[in-house]
């Protein structure tokens, strides 16, 4: 192997000038990534408000049906994840995500973050394709919205039957208390 054939590396084996501007972009992107973690919900009003952007291009445009057809059934994909515990329960020894009733905290398949950032690449990797004609394809699309409503309603029973069968709940309500012998406000020495 020659000196300069490792990836962004120039003939004299510093870094070329191309390699080192798109390893800051990434550096800077990471950055801002980490800047928005805490702020979840100004994130995903962010999503939603590029999703109502995508929409109504899609509605003025009058096409990219297929487009947004196979955005829907990304989004659905990861919510499917991001319902799902992390560990298959079904492979599990005991079947369940309780063991003795003992608490086990509920680790998803796919984070909240990873959910949110996969989303909004998908709506912007789809209000890019609508710049491009060649992805405007002609279909019927009143099939396509019955088709997904179809497989999110299939989809989402299944899910539902596999977190009743083996006993999770993706969404947490707070710390569970437990009711035990009210306190009289007697001691045992009076």
């Amino acid at each position: 192997m020659s000196e300069g054939d490792s990836a962004g590396e120039s003939i004299h084996g510093k870094p070329s000038v191309v390699a080192v501007f798109f390893t800051r972009i990434g550096q800077i992107y990471q950055s801002w990534l980490d800047k928005s973690t805490p702020f979840y919900a100004v994130r995903w009003a962010a999503t939603l408000l590029l999703t109502a952007i995508y929409m109504i291009r899609v509605y003025i445009l009058q096409g990219w049906y297929i487009v947004t057809y196979a955005l829907g059934i990304y989004h659905l994909n990861l919510f499917i994840a991001f319902l799902s515990p992390k560990v298959d329960p079904s492979l599990l020894d005991e079947g369940t995500l309780m063991k003795n009733e003992e608490f086990r905290p509920f680790i998803r398949r796919l984070p909240e973050f990873k959910f949110w950032h996969s989303a909004t690449k998908g709506i912007v990797i789809a209000m890019i394709c609508t710049f491009f004609e060649a992805f405007n394809v002609p279909v019927f699309w009143p099939i396509l919205v019955m088709y997904f409503i179809m497989l999110f309603c299939i989809t989402m029973k299944r899910q539902i039957k596999h977190m009743i069968k083996y006993r999770y709940l993706p969404f947490t309500h707070g710390k569970r208390t437990y009711k035990g012998k009210e306190d009289t406000g007697k001691t045992f020495a009076s």
